[in-house]
Parts: structure tokens; sequence; C-alpha cells
């Protein structure tokens, strides 16, 4: 087997995580309020859980589902290890909040879950994908085009939820299901969002970033390049914040199967009503 690329530098994001002014942070309460209104949706007992994500102490321990309450144990993505410790024994049901777009081998961790979870277990993760930062990438790239002549790796890439749903079945879950909220963010200047961005421990955590800090002058048109492009009338700058939720389910007997093709039992001319081309 060979071993996946190395994109992401744990190293790196404890410095950033160390770094942060506080554990307050807007996008895990957004994805956490999305999270409650997506196991409100689930008539499913889940007697053992597991909730993995940032700043675990700050994560509810007991979450609702269309059941009742379900008691969760807390475990924090980000302490030290690529792979977060998980509890002995199979899991009924396993959360993981932005985590996986930090890791390198997303589905070989995709498969580790799985094997953590029992017969008919479900996984619901969220992480940051699609077009997050993308003004900011492109603010960079310009930027670096114009002042030194070449492009250096600034942003993380992310992953598009139409490849999600792919990494679900490629590590081995059924019923698979992929799909993003889009947020919409407003900051005063381009300055104000790499400030927000540095108090949230999201720096540059690629292996392969520039080991110089970015020159006055670059980041000077990195923000004009990002004004002229993605600033409102009243002056604001806009930045993109994609979050692609994915949920799977490890195979079961009892689980609903498609059917076998040429097995329908009621043609198309009865549905449509008439004759069919």
């Amino acid at each position: 087997m060979t071993t996946p690329p190395r994109l992401f530098d744990a190293e790196q994001i404890a410095r950033n995580r160390a770094r942060r002014s506080g554990p307050d942070n807007f996008v895990r309460d957004l994805v956490l309020e999305d999270l409650a209104d997506r196991l409100s949706t689930y008539k499913r007992d889940f007697a053992r859980a597991v909730l993995i994500g940032p700043d675990a102490g700050t994560l509810p321990q007991t979450l609702v589902t269309a059941n009742g309450p379900v008691s969760a144990v807390r475990i924090e993505a980000f302490a030290g290890e690529e792979y977060p410790a998980l509890p002995e024994g199979e899991q009924d049901l396993i959360v993981s909040l932005l985590h996986l777009q930090v890791v390198n081998d997303v589905p070989g961790h995709l498969a580790r879950l799985r094997r953590a979870l029992k017969p008919d277990g479900l996984l619901l993760a969220a992480f940051l994908g699609g077009e997050t930062l993308t003004e900011l990438r492109e603010a960079f790239l310009a930027a670096d085009l114009a002042v030194s002549g070449g492009a250096s790796a600034r942003i993380a890439p992310m992953a598009q939820v139409r490849d999600a749903g792919a990494l679900l079945q490629r590590a081995g879950f059924a019923l698979p299901v992929a799909d993003v909220e889009t947020h919409r963010v407003r900051y005063g200047t381009p300055f104000a969002l790499m400030a927000e961005l540095k108090a949230l421990g999201a720096s540059n955590p690629l292996a392969d970033r520039p080991r110089r800090f970015a020159t006055r002058s670059l980041l000077a048109a990195a923000a004009e390049a990002y004004a002229s492009r993605d600033s409102d009338p009243d002056g604001r700058v806009r930045a993109t914040l994609e979050i692609i939720w994915l949920a799977g389910w490890v195979p079961h007997e009892s689980q609903q199967k498609p059917l076998r093709p040429g097995s329908a039992t009621v043609s198309m001319k009865d549905v449509l009503g008439g004759s069919t081309p």
C-alpha cells in the first residue's frame, strides 16, 4: 500500500491552536446548531455515542435525537495525534466535527471510524470544504504573482461535495449521503478576516507552506486584490464558508437494498398513463 501524501503539518496545527486568543469559535457554533437539527430527524436509539471535535470540553455531553437524549463521550480532535483515540468497544454513533479537513489520509480515517462502529451504526461528519476561503486563496495567488512572480501554498486545499459521498463508499459505508451548507461572512477589511483566522487557530496548516513570514508588500497586495474582487457596495468584503456534511451507515442486513435491474413490477407506461418512447 502507498503512503498518503503529507499535506498537513500536525505540529504546525498544534502551534496555531496554542496561539489562539481563546476557545470561542463561531464556525464550531454554526456546526453544532446544524448537528442538533440533523440529529433531531433520526428516530433511533444510540446507546453508545462518541463526539469528536475541537475543544472537546466545550462540546455538548448530551445529543438529542427524535427518540430523546443521547449521552456522548467527547474526544478532542486535536490532541497532538492525527487520529483521535477512540473508546474501546463498538459504538452506535460517531460524530466528527471540523477535523477531516486537516487529515492526510481521509479514506483511511473514515475506514478506521467504520471499524469502531457496530453493524448498522451511524457516522455523521462535518468539515470545511468546497469553496471555503476561495476569495482569500485567489487574492493571495494574485498577490504572489504580482510581488514575486510565482505562487505559494497559503490556503489548504478543500474537498468538493461531489467527491464526499465517494469517500464514504471507499471506506465501506452504506447508504452514503453528502450535502453542503454555504455561509457568507462579511468583514470590514481583508486584514480583519486574516486576524480572525489567526484567532481561530486556522492559519496555514500545510506541510509545504512558505517558511518565511508574509511581507508587508505581499499582505498589502493581497488585501488590495481581495477588496477589488470581493467587496460589497458598503466597502465590506465577503468570505465564503462551506461546511460539507457526510452521513453513512455500517452495512447491515436490515438496511434497504437497491432493486435488481429488471425486477420492477410496475411499468413506466402505467405510471405515465400513456405510451413511452
